[in-house]
């Protein structure tokens, strides 16, 4: 295993944009591009979700052609400037970043962020002041290298085991578990997915999800986002997998032949673009985000080209609620 690579690894509303349309789909940047061309809505958030929302931020324009999704990447620059005034913040890595970011944006009236890119759902209950509008659906799947003697499937019990370690080995190999950073989104999908509430002290932590060149022995197994990894696989993003292959679970594969999401796999999420809920009623936010009628929604072409699934009259839905 090794740990020096790991750690390395891991290290206010416009009118103009009322009138909203849906152009072609370019392929996505990381960033708006140029970094000087502030956009109506800023987003930060999750790796899982920042490339599609980059494409998606390519393809929503208003009324004069004018992109209004600003999304930047989870990495990168430290710091992230997300309007024309003011509003240098600390880039958020992650969708707890994303969302903790959103909050405090809320919390001070600075309006530098709008939304905040998710792959959970929200986490505490304790008010409805944000909003989690799913808009595609995704899998989380285990990888493993395809030089490994592991086994290609697990079960749910097999993989709490593993990521709880009171199993150490499997086919002879001695296994590292390996999780991505505390503010994932993924990371706390699938420890909740296979009910491990405390991962165990052998589990290797804090590298960035989606990447699989973090695999570097045979006894490495890491979460992945199924979608980011068909994207990748497509050369539609950046292809981080390295040597990794997607595990099936319980006997099913995360995917179907044609490498589209397998609606029999059960670990299953939404994900979601997360907005105050006070802003719901806002004209850009409304036709952007809200109903399946919106443009993001109807934006389905971009959606399955980055590797996710469409969610049909559920896209859109305002009912998610929560603090963080």
């Amino acid at each position: 295993m090794n740990v020096k690579s790991r750690a390395r690894i891991g290290a206010a509303l416009g009118v103009a944009a009322l009138g909203l349309g849906v152009a072609l789909a370019p392929a996505a940047q990381a960033d708006p591009s140029p970094v000087t061309q502030y956009r109506t809505l800023a987003g930060v958030g999750s790796d899982t979700t920042q490339d599609v929302v980059n494409g998606l931020g390519n393809v929503v324009v208003n009324a004069f052609g004018q992109k209004i999704i600003a999304s930047w990447d989870a990495t990168g620059t430290a710091t992230v400037k997300t309007k024309a005034t003011g509003c240098v913040i600390n880039r958020p890595n992650g969708s707890s970043g994303g969302i903790d970011a959103l909050r405090n944006a809320v919390d001070t009236n600075s309006g530098c962020l709008d939304f905040a890119r998710s792959s959970r759902g929200p986490v505490d209950n304790s008010t409805t002041d944000l909003t989690w509008i799913p808009f595609a659906k995704d899998a989380v799947s285990w990888v493993k290298r395809s030089d490994s003697a592991l086994p290609a499937d697990l079960t749910v019990a097999q993989l709490k085991a593993v990521y709880e370690c009171t199993t150490t080995s499997l086919n002879g190999v001695a296994l590292t578990p390996i999780l991505p950073q505390a503010n994932s989104g993924t990371r706390q999908f699938f420890l909740s997915s296979i009910g491990v509430t405390t991962p165990g002290t052998c589990v290797q932590q804090g590298v960035q999800e989606n990447d699989g060149t973090v695999l570097d022995s045979a006894g490495d197994i890491a979460p992945y986002s199924v979608a980011q990894y068909t994207a990748q696989e497509r050369a539609v993003v950046t292809d981080r997998r390295g040597a990794a292959v997607l595990g099936s679970v319980a006997g099913v594969a995360p995917r179907n032949a044609d490498k589209t999401l397998n609606p029999l796999f059960s670990i299953k999420r939404d994900v979601y673009n997360v907005v105050p809920t006070a802003k719901l009623t806002n004209a850009t936010i409304a036709q952007t985000f809200v109903g399946s009628a919106s443009k993001v929604c109807a934006a389905g072409t971009t959606i399955t080209d980055y590797g996710f699934g469409t969610l049909g009259a559920d896209c859109g839905t305002t009912t998610l609620k929560g603090e963080r």
